[in-house]
């Protein structure tokens, strides 16, 4: 009888201890004592048991419908498949092409209806236990972030990490040459006055090695350092979940979870408060002031003017005289909360200066009586 053998394990850190090695020997040595020929041999390192799109599945699968083999030995059911509807249908699969599925700790499935309910019953067994073991992975992950240990995900840049031993949990650490980067991209940004694109031209003028390796800074890698909580002692832990995902080849995806679900760990901090602060204000003046944001030339007081009543900045409109000519206006924003009695006066934008904007203004009661122009006054950007 042509007889393949299936091995599977589901990290790469059983594949080290050796656990496929001693599949495969077991498997083999109970082929070679009843005397038929191995004619292949399929292992799948790495992969998940509740999938099963794994190659050396699929392989077999291929090689049974080929006729190539008349049976598959496979040490355990859950080294099938641990979701009990995928051993259903690799089972089914097999049998219709005529292909016998023993386990080594199970008698021959065949027609046997005993052997077909203790398979099921395994099967149902370690999807339970599968579930289980992935509850108290992730309650013990929560448990240890909780606790302020760093947990193994990817170290920001500046970082390293110190593994967990007897004599304390997992910590991050200064690296020094890193940090100062860190601290020059602050210090360039928000002192230095330079964008975005100009620190990055500056750090590969002087060929400072990038995080990741690449031959070049890019701008978005300066913009995650920048908003990266890390550098003023703040990382986060269950910032995201794994939910289905409906795409085609895809099973899960990523989602934020709320930010009151994040679990913040301290950590040394590499710049202070006021530095991180003062960043971020320049990123949000950058993007407030871009010209991306407006017509250009159409808005130059673009939140610059306030009224000197109510204290709240101007918007924007236009409209269409009748001889097609574009008229644009600064007015107040409270003028759309006040009652139709309220006067309200507008300014075309071509005759008005931060001092000389809005000729009025109407506050949250439609009762007080609007601001003179001279009242307007221009805010600091």
């Amino acid at each position: 009888m042509r007889v393949a053998v299936y091995a599977r394990v589901s990290t790469e850190a059983q594949e080290a201890r050796g656990t496929i090695g001693s599949q495969l020997a077991a498997l083999r040595d109970l082929v070679s004592a009843e005397g038929h020929d191995l004619v292949a041999e399929f292992v799948d390192d790495g992969h998940s048991g509740a999938r099963l799109d794994r190659p050396g599945l699929d392989a077999l699968r291929d090689s049974a419908e080929a006729g190539v083999i008349d049976a598959v030995w496979c040490l355990s059911p859950d080294r099938l498949a641990r979701v009990y509807a995928y051993q259903v249908i690799v089972l089914d699969e097999l049998a219709r092409h005529g292909v016998t599925v023993r386990f080594a700790d199970a008698p021959t499935i065949d027609d046997d209806p005993q052997a077909r309910l203790l398979t099921q019953v395994q099967g149902v067994i370690a999807e339970y236990e599968r579930a289980k073991i992935a509850e108290r992975y992730r309650r013990g992950k929560l448990w240890r972030s909780r606790s302020g240990e760093v947990l193994a995900w990817k170290t920001p840049y500046g970082y390293r990490r110190v593994a967990r031993s007897a004599t304390g949990p997992a910590h991050l650490v200064i690296y020094e040459p890193e940090a100062a980067v860190v601290r020059r991209i602050f210090d360039d940004y928000v002192a230095g006055g330079h964008s975005t694109r100009e620190v990055t031209r500056r750090l590969n003028a002087d060929s400072v090695p990038t995080p990741s390796g690449k031959p070049v800074w890019g701008t978005s890698t300066i913009g995650r350092l920048l908003h990266n909580e890390a550098y003023i002692g703040r990382v986060y832990w269950n910032k995201t979940e794994s939910v289905p995902d409906p795409r085609p080849g895809r099973h899960h995806r990523q989602v934020a979870r709320p930010r009151e679900d994040w679990i913040a760990i301290a950590v040394p901090p590499v710049v202070s408060d006021d530095i991180f602060e003062a960043a971020s204000r320049v990123t949000r003046d950058n993007s407030k002031w871009s010209p991306r944001n407006a017509e250009p030339g159409a808005w130059l007081l673009r939140s610059l003017i306030r009224c000197g009543t109510c204290s709240v900045g101007v918007s924007c409109h236009k409209m269409r005289g009748r001889n097609g000519t574009i008229h644009r206006y600064y007015y107040c924003r409270t003028m759309t909360r006040s009652a139709p009695a309220a006067k309200i006066g507008a300014v075309p934008s071509e005759t008005s200066g931060p001092t000389n904007s809005t000729r009025s203004c109407s506050t949250r009661s439609a009762t007080r009586s609007c601001a003179p122009r001279s009242s307007w006054r221009a805010s600091t950007p």
